[in-house]
This record gives C-alpha cells, structure tokens and sequence, in this order.
C-alpha cells in the first residue's frame, strides 16, 4: 500500500513540493490537501491586478481542480486543519474531518500583522493577503470614496494602486520617512513617492497611527501627533509573521517560525515544513524564488531522492511597483568603510547605486532601469572583484553588447511580435503566453519552457523585464548557481571537485559517486563529464567518443544537408604551393562543390559526402596537413599578421611567433571553442584583442590581452600583463589555458568566465603568482602529450569511419 502524505496549506509552496514529487516518484504517495480557502492552489503574487481590474480570480489560479484530479489527490478546499494529533498521525480539520498520514507536510503560509491599536477590529479594516481580502476591497471601493493604507512597503503600495485604480480617493501612511526601506534607499524611495504622487495617490511620511476612529463603521485614523485623516476603508499592510500556531500547539519546535533543518524536515522526524511558516537557520523567506528553493529539496527528501540540501537563499528582489521597476541586493546603505557609486538620471527616471567594499560589490539599488540587477548580484554572491571593470560598472553589460540593455523598460515598448531571443527566434508574446499558461516564475522556468535566454544569453535582461512585468509585483531574481543538468543536483565546480578529491576516473564512477538520477546521463553532463575527466586525468582517462557531440565524433563539421566541411591546420595562417596543390587536387578528385577561406586564415572544403570523409582525410594527410580542430572545443586557430618578416611597421616577427604557439597549444581541449591571435604591431591587423587570448607586439616586447570575443556578443580584451621575451608569451599563454581548462564550465568561453570570475583572479594566478604560472604551464605542457594525436591520421588508421553512429 502507498504510504499517506498530507499537506496542510494549499498555497504556492506546498503545492510546488507536489509537483516536485510527482516528476520523481508520481506513485509514491496518497496524497491529500486541506486549504483554508475555497479555491485551488492560485497565484498570489498576482492579487494585485485582481484588484486592480486588470486581471480575474479564473486568471490566476495555477492548479484548478481537474489538476488534484488527474493527479489522484484528495482536495478538501474550505477546510481549515485545526489540529495535528502527532501521536495519532492524524489532521483534524474545523468541521471534523480526519485524515491519517505516514508523511505530514506543513504550509501554512504566513499572517499580516495587525497593529494592535484601539478600532483595529472595526467593520471596514481589511488587510491585503488572500482572495477574500481582495473581494472586500473591491466591494468597499464601490460604495465609499476614501481609501487609508497603513504601510509603505510593497503590498501597501500594491494595495493604495488597486484602490485608486478602482476609483478611490487614496492616501498611504507610513511610519518611516522612506517607502519600502527595506529595499530601497532613501533617494530611490524619494523618486518611488514622487512618480506615485504624479499619479495621484497621497502620502503621510514619519506618522505613527494611534487609534482608527469610528463606532462600528471605520471613519477615520487619528495620529500621535493629535491630527485625523477621513477614512471609509483601512487597509493594514504593515508586513507578515510566519503562521506557526497550528504546528506550534501540536508541540512541534518553533521560534519565529517553525523550525527546519537542510532537508526541510522539523523536530519530528514525520513532519516536513515549506514556505513563508518556516525558520531556517534564523531566517524566514517571502518571496517566491527561495520557498520554491525550499519545495525542491523537501519534494527530494519525501521521494527518498536525499540528494539535496537547502543552505539559505541569498536573495536579491526584482520588483515592479505599479509598473515602476525596481531592484535592490545585499546592504545598499554601506557604512564608513564602503565605497558608493551613483549614477543618477532624474530625466529618464533612472538611478543607480553600488556599494562597494575593497572592490567588492557589497549591495545595489536600481530604480527605474533595472535590467543590470541580476548582474550586479552575481558579481556580488561571486565576491568578484570589479576593480578592472570600475570605470564601466555602472553602465552594466552593455560593454559586453548586450541586447537586453536599453532605454528604461523597453519591453513595455515592444509588441507582442518583437523578437526578443534570436539565437531561438521567440517573440515578446511567447513569453508572455509562456508565463501566463504555464503559470512560470523563475527566469529558468522561462528557458525551459521557452528557450529563450538559454542559449547566449544576451537576451536575459530582456527576458527579466517581460517576466517581472507579467509575473507581477513580487517576482523575485535570485540568481543561483545551477546544477550541470536535471539528471544531479551537483554544480560543474561540485563536480569538478569530487572528480580530484575522490580519484573517480570515468563517467560511470562519477554518475555512481553522485548519486545521478538517470543511469545513463544526457546530451548535457555526459560531453561535459567527458571533458572534466579528460582535464583532470590527462594520462589516466580514455576519452569516450560517444559522450562528444557529433561534430567532435566525427572529426568535421555537419552541415544542413548532411554533407560535412573539412579545414585543415595551416600553422599560423601560413600554407605552401604544395598543400594549395593538396587541397585542390582533393576538391577536384571528390567533387567538392565550395572552397572558402575562412576568417581564421584557413581553408574550408564545404559539401564533402560522409562517405568521402577518410579518403578526403588520407589525401591532406599525405602532405602532411591535420586536421584544424574547427569543429571542437579545443582550439581552434592562431591567426597572425606577417609582422615585422614583410611589414614597415611591424616591431616583432608575430608570424613565427604565431606558429610556434599553435604548434605548442595545438589539439588541447578547452571548455568552448578557444581562438587566439598574434599582431606584429599596436595596428593589431590580426585582430587580437577580440580573441580569447592576443598576443600584440610592441617595441620593448608584447602585450597579452585576454578574454575576447568577436561573435554575438563583442567584447574587447583585457589587458594582462606585458613581457619582453617569447618564452614568457608561451608560458603565459599555456598558463592561461590551462586555468581556463581547469576552472571553467563546461560550454563557457573565456569572456563570461573572466566575467565571472574577474580579471584581478587571472593576474592573481598568473602574473602576480610566478610559482603557481609555472605550475599551470607544466600542467598544460604534460596534458598536451597525450592530445596532439591528429585524429584524422588515427581514424584512418583504424578504419572505424564505416562504423561511425552520427546521432544528431
């Protein structure tokens, strides 16, 4: 017989840890939910264009009730559970019912606080936290004409907009003299009253309220200082306190909330707890994205899948407040030690401040343009030293060209037909639909269901936008560090570091160590598996064809109609009358339809049939030609100009220097595709400072520059260091590659990772460190030993083409 599952709370937490279970173990449990309300489970972050009118109750309702259905859950809607027999294992709801359990799964949600002054239990004092609360105020709003908000955090403004928009006469009093000082500081929050001021909604700043007026009816608020304000309707929107009584009378611990450990579990080993009830560590969660955190790991440990573990969500909060966006992070105010960055723009309505300690970021505030704010998390849960990206920092990643930065908003701009994801080709109104049917919170909710911002990502900002504006007022951004794939909860840097620590030396030992969810992996952790291994075991690990993708396996690039391109290695850019002979003597003999030159100064044979492929290989192999890796995640080209050998303005011979750096690096797999170039002067012909790794040469030596990128995104180098002999430019260029190799994701190419990790980390390792530069050379000298096989001459060799599976 399944074993019983019970959720108390039929809210957004409890629910997600349903579904969470459901996707791992669905026959699991007989799982029975009691809510209090009458409804299914909805979404309640977007009461406030219920109440503002733009929205209805059917609109926002996430889980209807053919979902308990089709699902097998018993769902008693209106029942409020009022007692937990731990002895029994049994819930007693209000009207009697009872219902056993095996497995009890407390989400109860969270109480408004109700300031205890003299007529707060007056007819016509409503506070702002369900469906019932919502109905009150729209039927007040039709019969009385002013509305008092008490608290000016983000319901109470949610609340004062829904009101006036509902044709209410609105003022909002507030205690402090700053609105949502919990999020903003007191400049943001100036820009926050006086854009709502223009809108009509009224203020009372620095009151503190000491009675609501009226015999039966509310008829006003009289204030400490002796003044009274006219009110038809109250509104208490002064915070929440986690609901503990029921669990609390049961004799489960609590403190603030009730208390729960990594796996989500109580003091009683039966009962599990989600959700804005809870404490964890000291602290209690409201937003969204950290209590679905939460349903994760609990839906985990109630599958018996005890592979996760809740440690606390740094949050950051994304916000929309009645169409105005907003972000904040970490501590915005700073103290005498910090550094504070402004950027203020009162004409567009946009301000911008970073808290900064020993240049570390420390907290943010945006107001009006928020696209930045993920960014600005990450580099601050990162603990990313931006001292080389100072001067920029306030401008975001438009330096990096990134297409979801612009004018303040802009999505609200577009309709729905704009293309938002090109790399995916999703509009505007994709997303929206995504959202609003499949009910997504999360940005990657959003990819997964859409596509759009998983692939380059330039487009997250806009992606963010769309979100927080459809999702509603409390979305939340917290960015996190995410798991390789959905088949481990372990993060590429969690991976990597067991692959060292344990000695594990195949991809089977790692999936078993790890406890992988699938037994045979997928497309997405078992190339990268594949590569972690080979990096960290370099003569030890075999490589595994069949964890590479196809272009890698076979040795050429596929095209759209099946045919394959084939580039061979020209060293340094540089050919021969006899390799030219090669290349058009294979063109010919096999009907090859395109010859191109590349922009890595090589040759592309494009339309060879797969059948041609070894012959084709044999033939450039016969002049001594190999393959040029343009298919891989290795490196790719060392394109160079012909420096100071031809050019009146070369200062070093960058030909030379090209070639014996490609024949050094050649054949290394890197985490992405890896380029480099090498110019023979400041002219930079060869284009090196959009490169991975540029080599520019100089009169006293060369300049090392790191980090490029020429493609979908443009980013210019960094600068690394100068050095005055080639030795030193090999060194510096095996070092780098190598702590790129070890430390980088999977599929992540130099400018994001530098990005991530910044650049005063790579100079760290490797001009201010010359033990640990030294190091990484050898590291990479000794891997290179067993990479530079040409895997064109090895396939020929075995005859194993014929054989070859090419799975898309």
């Amino acid at each position: 017989m399944k074993e019983k599952l019970v959720l108390i709370g039929n809210g957004m937490a409890g629910v997600r840890t349903l579904e969470e279970i459901l996707k791992i173990e669905p026959d699991l449990y007989d799982i029975t939910v009691f809510g209090s309300e009458p409804f299914g489970n909805y979404n309640r972050i977007m009461l406030s264009p219920v109440l503002a009118g733009e929205k209805t109750i059917d609109e926002i309702i996430i889980n209807s009730r053919d979902w308990y259905k089709k699902n097998n859950i018993t769902l008693h809607t209106g029942k409020a559970i009022t007692q937990i027999s731990r002895h029994n294992r049994q819930v007693i709801a209000e009207d009697g019912t009872v219902a056993g359990y095996d497995r009890l799964l407390i989400s109860t949600g969270s109480n408004p606080i109700i300031i205890p002054v003299p007529g707060h239990d007056l007819a016509g004092v409503i506070t702002f936290r369900n469906i019932h609360d919502v109905d009150l105020m729209i039927e007040s709003s039709k019969q009385h004409q002013h509305a008092v908000i008490i608290g000016g955090g983000l319901l109470g403004l949610e609340a004062a907009n829904g009101l006036m928009m509902q044709g209410m006469h609105v003022t909002v009093i507030h205690l402090m003299e700053t609105l949502m000082e919990r999020q903003l500081d007191s400049e943001a929050g100036k820009m926050l009253k006086e854009s709502l001021q223009e809108r009509g909604l009224q203020f009372l700043m620095g009151v503190d309220t000491e009675k609501i007026i009226g015999e039966e009816m509310v008829t006003g608020v009289r204030f400490k200082d002796g003044t009274e304000i006219a009110a038809d309707v109250v509104v208490m929107a002064v915070g929440i306190q986690p609901n503990k009584e029921l669990a609390e009378a049961a004799g489960i611990y609590c403190e603030r909330g009730i208390l729960v450990d990594d796996t989500m579990l109580t003091y009683d080993p039966r009962v599990y707890a989600v959700g804005e009830c809870v404490q964890h560590r000291g602290t209690t969660y409201g937003l969204v994205a950290p209590l679905f955190e939460q349903a994760k790991v609990c839906a985990n440990h109630l599958a018996r899948k005890s592979t996760t573990y809740y440690e606390g969500s740094v949050t950051s909060t994304k916000l929309k407040v009645t169409g105005i966006d907003l972000f904040s992070a970490g501590d915005f105010e700073g103290d005498d030690e910090s550094e504070v960055i402004v950027l203020r723009d009162p004409g567009r309505g946009v301000y911008k401040k970073v808290v900064l300690k020993n240049d570390f970021i420390h907290g943010a505030v945006l107001y009006g343009d928020t696209v930045d704010g993920s960014w600005f998390f990450q580099l601050m849960k990162d603990q990313t030293d931006v001292s080389d990206i100072r001067e920029s920092l306030m401008f975001g990643k438009a330096h990096l060209g990134d297409s979801g930065h612009g004018a303040q908003d802009q999505t609200s701009l577009m309709d729905d037909a704009s293309e938002v994801c090109g790399c995916n080709g999703i509009c505007k109104g994709d997303i929206v639909a995504a959202i609003e049917k499949e009910n997504l919170f999360t940005l990657e909710d959003v990819r997964a269901h859409t596509k759009a911002s998983a692939s380059c990502g330039s487009c997250t900002g806009l992606v963010e936008q769309i979100l927080a504006s459809t999702a509603g007022g409390e979305y939340s951004a917290t960015p996190k560090v995410k798991p390789l794939c959905p088949c481990t909860d372990g993060t590429h840097d969690q991976i990597r570091q067991m692959i060292v620590e344990h000695e594990l030396k195949s991809i089977l030992a790692v999936m078993h160590f790890m406890e992988w969810k699938s037994s045979d992996g997928c497309a997405a952790c078992r190339p990268a598996l594949n590569y972690y291994l080979l990096c960290a075991w370099p003569g030890d690990y075999v490589d595994d064809q069949q964890s590479r993708f196809i272009n890698e396996r076979a040795h050429a690039n596929i095209q759209k109609d099946g045919t394959y391109s084939v580039i061979p290695r020209m060293w340094g850019g540089v050919t021969s009358p006899d390799e030219l002979r090669a290349i058009a003597d294979v063109a010919d003999k096999f009907d090859i339809p395109t010859v191109k030159l590349t922009g890595g100064q090589r040759v592309d044979l494009l339309g060879v049939k797969k059948a041609d492929l070894p012959h084709v290989w044999a033939d450039l192999n016969a002049v001594g030609m190999v393959s040029g890796h343009a298919y891989g995640k290795s490196l790719r080209t060392v394109k160079t100009c012909v420096g100071s050998e031809w050019c009146r303005f070369g200062t070093q011979d960058s030909t030379s220097m090209g070639i014996r750096i490609e024949k050094m690096c050649w054949g290394s797999w890197t985490p992405h595709k890896f380029k480099i170039a090498v110019s023979g002067c400041p002219r930079n012909c060869a284009e090196a400072t959009i490169k991975d790794f540029g080599v520019v040469a100089i009169d006293s030596g060369w300049e090392l520059h790191v980090g490029g990128n020429g493609g979908v995104k443009i980013r210019a180098t960094d600068l690394l260091c100068k050095v005055k002999s080639e030795e030193l430019v090999l060194e510096f260029t095996g070092a780098f590659m190598q702590l790129y190799r070890e430390e980088a994701h999977y599929l992540e190419r130099t400018a994001p990772w530098i990005e991530r990790v910044g650049l005063a980390h790579v100079k760290k390792n490797l001009v201010e460190n010359t033990g640990q530069r030294k190091s990484l050379y050898e590291r990479f000298l000794y891997s290179q030993k067993f990479s530079q096989n040409d895997p064109w001459a090895e396939r020929i060799g075995e005859r194993e083409f014929e054989t070859l599976k090419l799975v898309g």
